[in-house]
């Protein structure tokens, strides 16, 4: 079950991560500042954080045996 909750995390925080940049960003008020950094914000923190989360599924592709073709 553990196995299966950490596949879960990486495409439910990509998901996330597309709703919230659909929305419009649902930014904070102080982020509308001008010196605000791209960076700044929830579409890149759930993207980081898909990022992080990507080790499960790298891990059960590396398990795949490859095709042979002829």
């Amino acid at each position: 079950m553990a196995d299966w909750l950490g596949l879960a995390a990486a495409p439910t925080f990509a998901t996330m991560a597309l709703l919230t940049a659909a929305s419009g960003g649902a930014e904070m008020p102080c982020m509308t500042a001008q010196d605000a950094s791209p960076l700044s914000g929830m579409v890149p923190m759930y993207l980081l954080m898909s990022a992080f989360h990507l080790a499960p599924w790298l891990k059960l592709v590396s398990w795949q045996k490859p095709s042979r073709r002829t």
